[in-house]
């Protein structure tokens, strides 16, 4: 018996990273999957981002846990086609149960006035609030909702000092995610449907392992690499780690979803190893 037998688990961002290993780990407690991701880049975003390739992967690890999933590329910025997404799936299982509105992007370069900051702030925030709103209708009670934030969200001068627009809208993108939690949380929980949000650190993926992020933590070299950056990424946390991994969200997030948090709802949940404590929080 798992922790999620028969339920239908609805994840955005679900081609690598953390929404792949979400998927994978809710499968693996007996969750199917609806994932969706845009498999393909946007311009303002300087490290790739996932193919189509990538979210076959998904469909292949969730399948050989036993599960079922569908799996539909969509823009998370556009309503009608996380509509569309959500449908397909609904059709296949005929229920939801959980949502995960984890997409999103680092923008690190304007094409346009400001358009990092756009594109930051219209996947990160339009996109979780997006996945929300068209899942709502399909949520009944005991229903789980959990949105990825970020630490670096949390901290203070973030919104001012990222140095590009798109690290800005970022940043200013997760912090509101954080009031938007409790403010929807209440709202809800009427309903007997939870909320909440998670907000890692430094995490083992594409957003963090990038040329960009390496010269923004090593400014004292001029083409900074992997391992260089690896040297300064500790610096981050209280404990003595570069990064967490993806799996160690995805604990979280199955803890959140499970009945084992039942009353928990309206929390900003810190997966930080310590940075918060280090440093001064905006929030």
């Amino acid at each position: 018996m798992g922790k999620l037998d028969g339920r239908v688990a609805f994840i955005t961002g679900a081609a690598r990273g953390q929404g792949r290993s979400h998927a994978v780990r809710l499968a693996q407690e007996g969750a199917d999957i609806v994932a969706v991701d845009i498999c393909e880049q946007i311009e303002t975003v300087t490290y790739p981002l996932a193919t189509p390739e990538d979210l076959a992967q998904t469909v292949k690890e969730v399948e050989a846990l036993g599960r079922s999933i569908v799996a539909v590329r969509a823009d998370v910025r556009e309503r009608s086609q996380l509509q569309a997404a959500l449908a397909e799936g609904i059709a296949r299982f005929g229920r939801l149960d959980i949502v995960l509105a984890n997409a999103g992007i680092c923008p690190w370069k304007d094409i346009t006035l400001l358009s990092g900051f756009v594109d930051g702030t219209d996947v990160d925030l339009i996109g979780a609030m997006n996945t929300v709103a068209v899942s709502l209708p399909h949520l009944k009670s005991g229903a789980s909702i959990v949105i990825t934030g970020s630490t670096a969200g949390m901290m203070k001068g973030t919104t001012e000092n990222l140095g590009n627009s798109g690290g800005v809208g970022y940043a200013w993108a997760k912090r509101v995610i954080f009031q938007y939690t409790q403010t929807l949380a209440l709202q809800l929980a009427a309903s007997s449907i939870r909320l909440n949000a998670v907000h890692p650190t430094n995490t083992n993926t594409h957003l963090l392992q990038n040329d960009d992020i390496y010269k923004a933590f090593r400014p004292d070299l001029e083409n900074p690499t992997r391992e260089d950056a690896e040297l300064a990424f500790p610096a981050m946390q209280a404990m003595p780690i570069p990064y967490i991994e993806p799996s160690d969200v995805s604990d979280l997030v199955l803890f959140l979803v499970s009945d084992e948090s039942k009353y928990i709802t309206g929390q900003n949940f810190r997966i930080d190893a310590g940075a918060m404590l280090k440093g001064e929080s905006a929030i």
